[in-house]
């Protein structure tokens, strides 16, 4: 990779408790749907915690719900945005990829995406992707967790990188 991320212990802890709970949540091949998830259980989780709609026909995403320590990222409100709404074209086109390989595949995603074009290039998101299942097989949501940290850019560093 291109940029050396500056992750601390705490955040690589944080993707892996969210990771095991919601691997906790499957049941053989079956996903978890939305109603298995339990916000209590991820009380110290949400403030970056992230619910998205999976739209299709065509394939799209929609925010459903995004944590209050999303908005000091995003520098406003997403929840009931879609993805061009959110991020410049660029952007909005690397989350298509990742949302869209989380649905075809019904697996968890993870990366980490440059907050460059919000001015604040020395920071990423390490991000987690989890899909969801109301009928178990079919992913209509995906759960999300971010993190912000720290990367030391370095020539040949695009903004946007998945891990």
């Amino acid at each position: 990779m291109a940029a050396q991320i500056g992750t601390s212990a705490a955040a690589a802890r944080a993707h892996e408790e969210m990771y095991s709970y919601w691997a906790g949540l499957r049941r053989g091949a079956r996903l978890p749907g939305r109603s298995d998830v339990d916000p209590a259980a991820l009380k110290r989780l949400l403030p970056t915690v992230s619910l998205i709609d999976v739209q299709r026909e065509p394939l799209d995403f929609r925010v459903r719900l995004a944590g209050t320590g999303l908005y000091s990222v995003f520098g406003r409100e997403i929840t009931g945005r879609g993805l061009t709404d959110v991020y410049n074209a660029a952007a909005a086109d690397y989350w298509h990829k990742e949302l869209a390989a989380v649905v075809e595949e019904r697996r968890a995603g993870v990366g980490v995406h440059s907050l460059s074009w919000r001015g604040a290039s020395h920071l990423s998101i390490l991000w987690l992707r989890l899909p969801l299942a109301s009928n178990g097989r079919d992913v209509d949501m995906i759960l999300g967790y971010d993190t912000v940290v720290g990367v030391q850019n370095e020539p040949g560093f695009s903004g946007i990188r998945a891990a």
